[in-house]
């Protein structure tokens, strides 16, 4: 029996582990993951970005631990020689109704302790040449790294403190015995003193398992993008983003500088028909079902229909896409672009429509739900799994 077993290897899950092993240096942990490699869904598909929490409601655990975790992430990466690089952010508003917005996203990051700077369009040009705009804001302390060898070092850690990682191992069931959760899985049955939810994607499936309701369903929304040629990469230095729209729930599409110096343009945000649906070709009847007979998500779509019906048509149009691009940078066209792989948001969703905003975790006496943790969960990775050691009872 192990004293402590995660179910999921991505960021989460692997932060988790490695805060577990520092805390509990003598316990037995375990971390199962259902794929063959960890950080495989939402954590290699991500785009790389080192949030800084200007967006997020000031005193939330998003806002709490971005700040934190822009900070932890960038000292783990220089302690363990892991590539990353503090390039800054450039918010921008190109219509004027947009300029109250990009105020009240500045009153945010000075409310969330940020170093934001209000910016001339001439001062965004000397920070990306090829940007058009009426105003700005800069966010120095945003970057980028590569997540996916964040989580191999973690990985390595954990394995180093005696953790153990079984891959290939799927979650089927969950009972309770006399003073242990007993897991079934493809691979046999796992006991574990205290088990920590970190499923993503499926993580409300597995607190059902558990009998616990999150009083919320994971929608997954895919992110579509598009990498800009070789040869058309001069024309974003590091990350170029819009005023989000408070009233829709995702950030617009954006400009975003890889740590491999590929420049990625998106993403879009459309249903996608299958929890790990990666391409538009990818449908699952059970889980596509699931979504359009939750009320939650009718609530969701007839609310941001206007905005909806305009993702759908970038999602299927390339010069609708490109027409956005062009908005933040006007000498893109349709040419200088290719799609590339797209990636899969775990978004918890009320039965009212109502998107669940911040980081969801639950905790029960022997167990632990993180039932809603999309971005920046990367970047807060090492603040959550701080957090999430915090809340387990001592006795464990």
């Amino acid at each position: 029996m192990y004293d402590f077993v995660i179910i999921g290897g991505g960021i989460v899950g692997l932060s988790t582990a490695m805060m577990l092993g520092k805390k509990y240096p003598n316990s037995s942990l375990l971390i199962v993951e259902k794929e063959g490699e960890v950080a495989y869904h939402q954590t290699g598909h991500n785009s790389g970005v080192i949030h800084s929490g200007i967006y997020y409601k000031p005193g939330s655990f998003k806002a709490k631990f971005t700040r934190a975790g822009s900070q932890s992430m960038v000292e783990f990466c220089k302690q363990y020689d892991l590539p990353y690089e503090v390039c800054g952010k450039v918010i921008i508003a190109t219509k004027e109704e947009e300029l109250p917005r990009l105020n009240n996203l500045y009153k945010r990051g000075i409310e969330n302790g940020l170093q934001v700077k209000k910016i001339s369009p001439e001062e965004v040009k000397e920070k990306e040449p090829y940007v058009s705009c009426l105003a700005g804001i800069y966010v120095p302390t945003s970057g980028i790294a590569d997540y996916k060898k964040v989580c191999q070092k973690y990985g390595e850690i954990i394995k180093q403190q005696g953790g153990e990682i079984k891959l290939n191992t799927k979650v089927i069931k969950i009972k309770n015995s006399d003073n242990a959760k007993v897991l079934e899985t493809n691979q046999g049955e796992i006991e574990g003193k205290f088990i920590i939810n970190c499923a993503g994607l499926y993580s409300d499936r597995m607190a059902a398992l558990d009998g616990v309701n999150p009083q919320a369903k994971i929608v997954p929304f895919r992110g579509e993008y598009y990498q800009l040629k070789p040869e058309k990469q001069y024309l974003v230095k590091s990350l170029i983003y819009p005023v989000p729209n408070p009233e829709f729930p995702f950030l617009g599409v954006h400009f975003t500088r890889m740590i491999d110096s590929s420049v990625h343009a998106g993403p879009n945000a459309v249903l996608s028909l299958k929890r790990e649906g990666y391409k538009k070709t990818d449908f699952d009847l059970q889980e596509f079902a699931e979504v359009i007979s939750y009320p939650g998500f009718w609530k969701l779509a007839i609310k941001h229909a206007d905005e909806g019906i305009k993702e759908i048509i970038r999602s299927f149009s390339k010069a609708a896409f490109v027409n956005s691009l062009q908005e933040l940078i006007p000498d893109v066209t349709a040419d200088d672009i290719i799609p590339c792989e797209a990636g899969v948001r775990a978004q918890a969703l009320k039965v009212d429509g109502k998107l669940v905003e911040d980081f969801l975790i639950i905790q029960d006496e022997r167990a632990l739900h993180v039932c809603n943790a999309p971005s920046p969960a990367a970047t807060a990775s090492l603040e959550i799994g701080k957090y999430i050691v915090a809340q387990i009872p001592e006795a464990n």
